[in-house]
C-alpha cells in the first residue's frame, strides 16, 4: 500500500515538473524588474513600476560637448536595465553611420554622430545630476519624465532597478508584480 502510494506521488510530481517545463511560461526569459526613480535630495519617488522582461527604456539627453541629441536604449533584465543600443543623432537629420559594440567607449569621448547596437551593458543604479543643457528625459511604461521639470536646476535623480521584493515596507503594486513574478 505504501509503496504504492509513494509510485503514484512519484508519477505526479512527474507529470508536473513536465507540464511545467512543457508550458509557455517556462519557454520565456523571466524576470520582472521594479525601477524606482527618485529625488535625490528629498527621497521623494518619481516613477515606480515593474517592467516585463526586455521592455524598453529609453533616454535622451543633450550631449554639451557635441551638441548632439544622444538617445540610449535599455531592456528590462530580471531586475536590472541593460544598455542595448546607444545613437548620437546627426544634427541634419541624417541617419548616424553605424559603430562596432567595441568602439563605444571611445566614441562616447570623441564626438560625431554614430550608432551602436548588440549592447549588454548592465545597469542597476545611477545619480543623473541635473544641469543646464542636458535636458534627460526617459521614456518609460508609455510615458516621458523630463528630470530637469521633476527635479530643477542643481537636483538628482536616483535611478535603481532590482527585482521586486515582498517586504512590509514594500508598495502593494511591487507585492503584486513580485507574486507576478513567480507564476
Amino acid at each position: 500500500m505504501r509503496r504504492g502510494l509513494a509510485i503514484a506521488a512519484g508519477a505526479l510530481l512527474a507529470c508536473v515538473a513536465v507540464l511545467l517545463v512543457l508550458s509557455p511560461r517556462a519557454a520565456r526569459p523571466r524576470g520582472i524588474t521594479w525601477l524606482e526613480l527618485t529625488e535625490a535630495g528629498s527621497g521623494r519617488t518619481i516613477f515606480a513600476g515593474a517592467l516585463d522582461y526586455d521592455e524598453p527604456v529609453a533616454l535622451t539627453w543633450k550631449n554639451s560637448l557635441f551638441n548632439l541629441t544622444v538617445t540610449e536604449v535599455f531592456a528590462a533584465r530580471a531586475g536590472r536595465l541593460d544598455l542595448t543600443q546607444v545613437t548620437f543623432a546627426d544634427p541634419r537629420g541624417l541617419p548616424p553611420p553605424a559603430a562596432r559594440p567595441e568602439d563605444l567607449d571611445d566614441l562616447y569621448h570623441t564626438g560625431g554622430p554614430f550608432h551602436v547596437e548588440g549592447l549588454a551593458r548592465p545597469l542597476a543604479r545611477a545619480v543623473f545630476r541635473i544641469g543646464e543643457i542636458g535636458d534627460p528625459a526617459l521614456a518609460i511604461a508609455g510615458r516621458t519624465i523630463r528630470f530637469k521639470q521633476e527635479v530643477g536646476f542643481g537636483g538628482a535623480v536616483l535611478l535603481q532597478a532590482r527585482r521586486p521584493c515582498f517586504r512590509l515596507d514594500s508598495s502593494l503594486s511591487e507585492k503584486c508584480a513580485y507574486l507576478r513574478d513567480l507564476i
